[in-house]
């Protein structure tokens, strides 16, 4: 306990400091050094535990809850305070004038749909697509279109509250008060996000680009049009070169060449894993037995339909004639 008393704890920011804390000696290796700091820290762990469950507590289902008390370190800010933004013309404006910003409604009723709908944005209320029909004006010209004069007006008042925008931006960026994502927007890079300056590209690495370019078509640059006063670039292209699609006796035939050598090279290479012999035997075996088995019921059958066209042999019987026997009844 006498040496916690030594320590200087802070329960807000869970932070504890012994400002008498000095080395024996020096340590003479790395190892030595974290392990005397981690002696160190479990002292220092150990004094802000044991002031933390002399604070009073409620207790709770998952156990004791505290309450810690305001910090007393002042920690420095990872980044300065912001500095105060310029007031736009706007807000310049209101303020000499004494105008109040009000508080508007969300959501405001629409009396030509009889429905209430959203202030800004989509489907909002005296939208120009929901309005069918609009009255002519003294002041309006014979023959114009009221919707697309709409669109034009709309269209101007986008274009000059995004030149405000740009104007209050430049304001601020005089006083040094751009809005964070601005600055983010302006400093990083596209693809590492990073804030380093992009260099400055030089002659010869914009030459190597265009000659890049250049050649990066299917010819190679051979049928692009050049611009007046452009060398022909460096590094050319190279050129796919494809056989001929009709046969002949002098480049058709390199087709067929090197067809011939890669089935001869994967043949003498890979024959034995190409053709089975055990598998082929095997398989000509049960085709010979298939057909004779076949065979024999071919021959089974047509012994079976010749024998039923053919007549039985009945027993011949004696034929008695008629005549004969009444004659001897007679006698």
């Amino acid at each position: 306990m006498e040496k916690q008393s030594q320590y200087e704890v802070d329960l807000g920011n869970l932070m504890a400091f012994n400002p008498s804390h000095h080395f024996a000696s020096l340590p003479s290796s790395r190892e030595e050094l974290v392990k005397e700091c981690l002696q160190e820290g479990t002292k220092l762990v150990q004094a802000i535990a044991d002031q933390l469950f002399n604070l009073p507590s409620t207790e709770d289902i998952d156990g004791p809850l505290v309450s810690l008390p305001p910090p007393t370190t002042k920690l420095p800010r990872s980044k300065h305070l912001p500095k105060p933004k310029p007031p736009t013309k706007w807000e310049s404006f209101a303020q000499k004038r004494g105008i109040k910003k009000r508080k508007k409604d969300k959501v405001v009723w629409d009396e030509q749909t009889g429905t209430w709908k959203r202030r800004y944005g989509y489907d909002r209320v005296n939208d120009d697509k929901d309005v069918p029909i609009i009255e002519a004006k003294m002041t309006d010209e014979p023959g114009e279109d009221p919707f697309a004069k709409r669109q034009a007006e709309k269209k101007i008042r986008v274009e000059k509250q995004g030149k405000n925008r740009m104007q209050n931006l430049k304001q601020a960026d005089k006083v040094g008060a751009l809005p964070s994502h601005v600055q983010l927007a302006v400093t990083a890079l596209p693809i590492t996000g990073t804030k380093a300056v992009p260099k400055k590209v030089t002659k010869h690495e914009l030459g190597d680009v265009a000659g890049i370019v250049a050649t990066s078509t299917a010819s190679g640059g051979k049928f692009d049009k050049k611009l007046p006063g452009e060398k022909a670039p460096k590094k050319q292209g190279k050129q796919r070169k494809f056989l001929p699609v009709v046969e002949g006796t002098g480049i058709g035939s390199q087709e067929k060449e090197q067809t011939e050598k890669v089935l001869n090279k994967l043949m003498s290479k890979h024959s034995h894993e190409i053709l089975n012999v055990d598998k082929a035997v095997t398989m000509y075996n049960v085709k010979r037995e298939k057909k004779q088995k076949q065979r024999k019921d071919g021959q089974e059958k047509s012994s079976s339909t010749s024998s039923k066209l053919k007549p039985k042999n009945k027993p011949n019987k004696k034929s008695v004639k008629k005549g004969s026997s009444n004659k001897r009844k007679a006698k």
